[in-house]
Parts: C-alpha cells; structure tokens; sequence
C-alpha cells in the first residue's frame, strides 16, 4: 500500500466518490459523541448531566454560529473560487490570510459538489474542536461559559485556521510560494481541530484554574479519577468508527485520494489507534504494576488524533510507529503536566489532542515523499504555538470577563448536575461528598 500523492488540483467528483464521502461524513459524528462520552466518564458523576448536556449543547452553538459567521470567513463556497480572500502581498508574495465567502451560506444549492462536502467537513470539524476544552473543564466549567467559549472559536478563530489551511490560505501555499512539499497538509484535522482543541483546553485551566482539592497546599496532586470507566472506553469504540470515516472523507476532501487509496488511510487510522493502546498498556502496567484503564482510553485517543494529520501520507507500518510513540508519550505527559505543571486536565485533553495532533503532523512531515514537507509541517506547527495560542488565550481571557468561566465554591461543592441543572445524572444513587470537602 503507497501514501497519497497530494494533490493541488481537484479533479472533478465522481458521483460514487461524492456519494461514499457523503456516507462517510454522515458517520463521522461518531467521534464527536464517542469523545463526548469519554468527557463525562472522565469527569465526577455528580456533574455526569451537565457534562453530556454542555456537550450537545457546544455542537448546536458551533453549527449556528459557523453558519453565520464562521463559513463566511473560511471561505470555502463559490464566490471564493479557489479559496480566494483577503490578500496582502509582502516580500513579493501573495499571502491570503482571511476567507470571504457569501454571506448566510448563500449559494450553497449552486456549488459544486467538493465545496460542499468541505463545508459539511468544516461544520463538523469546529463541532469537535470545541467540544475538547468542555471535557478539561470538567467540574467546574459553567455551561454558559462553555457556550460561550465555543461561540467564539466558532466566529473567529476556528475560521482563520480552516481558511489558511484548508481553504488556499497562507500555509496551504507554502508549496507555491515558497518550494515547501505541498503546503502545510492536515486531512483529517490533527490542526485545525485537534491541536486547536487541546490548546484552547490549556487556556480554560489556566483560566479557570484546578478543581477544589486538586492541589492540596502540601504533599503530592490528589487522584480524582473518573467515574465511569464503561463511559470512557465505550467512547473509544465510538470514536473508531467516527475517526475512520472521518480520515476517509478528509483525504477525498483535501487530498483529493483515489478510492483505490482509502481502505489503505482506514487501515493507517486502526494501527495508529492499536499501536498507541498497546503501549500506553505497557508503560501502565510497567510503571503501575497493571494497565490503568483512563491512561490507555487516553493512549487509544491519542493515536486516533495523530492518525488524523498521517493516515492518508504513510504507510502501515509507519502508521504503526507514530501510534507506538504516541502511546509511550500520553501517560508520561499526562503525568508530567500534573505533577510539575500544576494542570488539572480531566479529560487529558493538552497530552491527547495538542501533543498527539502535534506528533502527526511531525510525522506526515518526516515520511512524507516530496522535498520541503516537513519544513511546512514545522511551520504550520509553530504557528499554532506561537500565533494560535495567544490568540486563543486572549479571547477567552477577555470572555471570562463578561462570561465567568468557574462555577463558585458552593456550586463545585454540590455538584454542576444540581447547581446548573437542578437534578443529577444517577438520582437513585447515592453521591458521595469528596473528603477535600470536609
């Protein structure tokens, strides 16, 4: 089985291939509710409602607020023919640094079959990338604040990123422009949904800060663990089936693959996934005495994540290696940011979704065939890091201004399911009160 080749030019959609990629999306939805069920297992079974609701809740935000303002900006329907927008011209380049599509999804009906497969692609991207920072609030992130949240990765930064990436932006024309590989690649979203995600996770912590009784004054971080382990690797299932369709129709989407190719990108996205559960189950039970369950759930998350940035450029046995690697990584980091960082992340989603969207784009960089890709791959992650991650922490700085991230005290204490909600998730059980709280 060969890579695909990229291809700068979209050949015209066959009505199977558009009618297999539309059958794929439709499936891909699956990865959002498989990480949405991880979420809740991962979180306290006192906040278990609010934590599923601001889920459901964070997906029809995003689909409204990218239908009236976010598509507009990426710029991906006629109109924009090309992914044409804003240019500005600096050392002799083009540089296209924002999208202008039609205004309301105007023209949808009219254009061709690829821009609207991409839309939909995009509508469910944003979906998934704004449910990551939910799971890392877990417990103390109001649902407001949550919306909120997910409204402006909707309308502004999302957007920009899809725009220069997917939509003929800056870093798609590194190739043209500057001899690099074929531009900055990201098929399935390692990206534009998944590093995005983990890093706006960073900025809720560190907004919103750790969990009462995290952090105790003295001694080492108190284990809060999930408290659903059937939520959390029923969701890994879950997730399978979402992220295989979804690196699929990615690389018929934006890499424009053969049929031919796919079964070949489906196979990647599995060993990715194996590769990184089997390790992480070995770095468990070699450091623990016997595999943590949430750690390898958290391991087989972070090999889907890296396969959606590689799948479609490498071959299985490269995709194995990259699932092997970020299955050593993801309990060492997880480990490593709580105990000398200080991060209360539930949900893991900074060592899952950044590191391991980060990893595969490294590696789509360093196996890839043509001469400059990983030079493209570095600067497109350097980007996220030193562009994206301002930005995201500025704006959510300033949203916590007007929309308080953190529930207060008495809220954490009983509970987001009865503070926010007014009943709990399991009302025939009985919830028993965390001893920090004594």
């Amino acid at each position: 089985m060969t890579p695909i080749a990229p291809s700068l030019i979209a050949p015209v959609m066959t009505d199977a291939a558009f009618a297999l990629t539309l059958a794929l999306l439709l499936l891909a939805p699956l990865a959002i509710a498989g990480v949405a069920l991880i979420n809740t297992g991962l979180g306290r079974s006192r906040s278990a409602a609010q934590a599923l609701l601001g889920n459901l809740a964070i997906v029809a935000v995003t689909a409204i607020v990218f239908a009236l303002v976010g598509a507009t900006l990426t710029g991906n329907l006629p109109g924009t023919p090309g992914g044409a927008g804003h240019i500005f011209h600096l050392a002799g380049k083009p540089w296209n640094w924002l999208g202008a599509g039609p205004f309301l999804l105007g023209g949808l009906a009219a254009a061709p079959p690829q821009s609207q497969l991409a839309l939909l692609f995009e509508f469910l991207a944003v979906a998934l990338a704004a449910v990551i920072p939910w799971g890392s609030g877990a417990d103390r992130l109001r649902l407001t604040a949550g919306c909120a949240a997910a409204a402006v990765l909707a309308a502004t930064v999302f957007p920009l990123l899809a725009h220069w990436v997917w939509a003929g932006g800056w870093l798609a024309q590194l190739g043209v422009n500057f001899s690099l590989g074929a531009g900055f690649l990201d098929p399935g979203g390692a990206a534009t949904v998944h590093v995005l995600g983990g890093l706006s996770a960073l900025a809720v912590i560190w907004i919103a800060g750790p969990r009462k009784g995290k952090f105790p004054k003295e001694g080492f971080a108190t284990a809060l663990p999930g408290h659903n382990a059937v939520y959390i690797l029923f969701g890994c299932m879950l997730a399978l089936v979402g992220w295989l369709a979804w690196n699929v129709a990615g690389a018929v989407i934006w890499l424009h693959a053969p049929l031919a190719a796919l079964p070949a990108t489906a196979l990647n996205t599995l060993l990715s996934a194996s590769g990184a559960l089997a390790a992480t189950f070995a770095v468990t039970r070699i450091r623990f005495g016997k595999p943590d369950a949430s750690l390898c759930a958290n391991g087989w998350l972070a090999g889907l994540v890296a396969s959606s940035a590689c799948a479609a450029l490498v071959t299985p046995g490269q995709a194995l290696a990259v699932g092997f690697i970020a299955g050593i990584v993801t309990p060492l980091l997880v480990e490593l940011f709580e105990l000398a960082a200080s991060i209360d992340d539930p949900s893991g989603a900074i060592t899952v979704h950044a590191a391991g969207g980060l990893l595969g784009l490294l590696a789509a960089g360093l196996f890839a065939p043509q001469p400059g890709q990983l030079v493209a791959q570095l600067v497109g992650s350097a980007t996220l890091l030193g562009l994206v991650l301002p930005l995201v922490y500025l704006l959510f700085w300033l949203l916590n201004r007007v929309v308080p991230f953190r529930v207060d005290p008495d809220g954490e204490r009983i509970g987001m399911d009865l503070h926010e909600l007014g009943g709990g998730a399991y009302p025939e059980f009985v919830i028993h009160r965390d001893e920090s709280y004594r």
